[in-house]
């Protein structure tokens, strides 16, 4: 017959086994053989979208010419103006009037400029340089350093962005990390898996300007959050099993 104690000694070892943390639950790329290689053959560019803020800047080599698209600064040296791709995915651009950018990469957008200037004859050969300037990514949940991280460049992995967040905390589940991508009013959801090397194919894998990523807390986080009551629990508990062995010495 099974003593108090030994209930006891049992169910606190399950109560303990619910907050141990597995290799298998916080080492990436489980599946990768050695001396394996994989080609990275995804030609991701950031796409334009609604509400984006885009830097423009036209040259040529008449800086005359191009004045009316660069605003020149005290000592005749022009700068870049800044542009909202508004609701209908369109910027207001100088004697160009309404441009639609919506859905183009940067460099198509240089492009459209550019065979718009010279169609209409106003500039030959114009240098244009695009940028995006509220590329940013927010990253919460069980990382070690959570925040909204701006982006120099227009190109991002998952994996870099986790970095600038201080990678995943040892309570952060590996497996099922969530990116949120709206794009001109429609959010979609998508899970990724950083312990198969199948992260490199997700379509989530680079990220696009304003993509909220959020790390899932796994068991063991739960556990600790509602530490406080479970050590309440374990005491109650405790202070049942004694007593019930109590009660069971003294009748025997």
């Amino acid at each position: 017959m099974k003593t108090p104690i030994f209930k006891f000694s049992f169910v606190l070892s399950i109560l303990l086994s619910t907050s141990c943390v597995t290799k298998k639950d916080v080492v990436y790329f489980q599946n990768v053989k050695d001396f394996e290689t994989m080609v990275d053959t995804d030609s991701f560019e950031a796409k334009l979208k609604v509400g984006d803020i885009v830097s423009i800047f036209v040259s040529t080599l008449n800086p005359e010419v191009a004045a009316p698209y660069n605003p020149v600064l005290p000592g005749g040296v022009g700068q870049s103006v800044d542009y909202l791709i508004d609701i209908e995915g369109n910027i207001d651009f100088p004697v160009l009037g309404k441009i639609k950018l919506l859905g183009l990469t940067t460099e198509e957008a240089k492009q459209l400029l550019k065979t718009k200037f010279e169609d209409g004859q106003l500039l030959k050969d114009p240098v244009i340089i695009i940028r995006i300037l509220n590329f940013r990514i927010t990253i919460a949940g069980a990382v070690n350093g959570p925040g909204v991280f701006p982006v120099t460049g227009e190109r991002i992995s998952i994996l870099e962005a986790l970095g600038l967040a201080g990678d995943l905390s040892i309570n952060g589940r590996r497996d099922n990390i969530l990116v949120v991508r709206d794009f001109n009013g429609s959010k979609t959801y998508t899970r990724i898996d950083l312990t198969s090397k199948e992260v490199f194919n997700s379509p989530v894998y680079y990220l696009t300007q304003n993509d909220y990523v959020y790390v899932e807390p796994n068991n063991s986080a739960i556990s600790n959050a509602s530490g406080d009551s479970r050590i309440g629990t374990m005491i109650s508990i405790t202070s049942f099993l004694l007593t019930t062995a109590l009660i069971f010495v003294t009748r025997n």
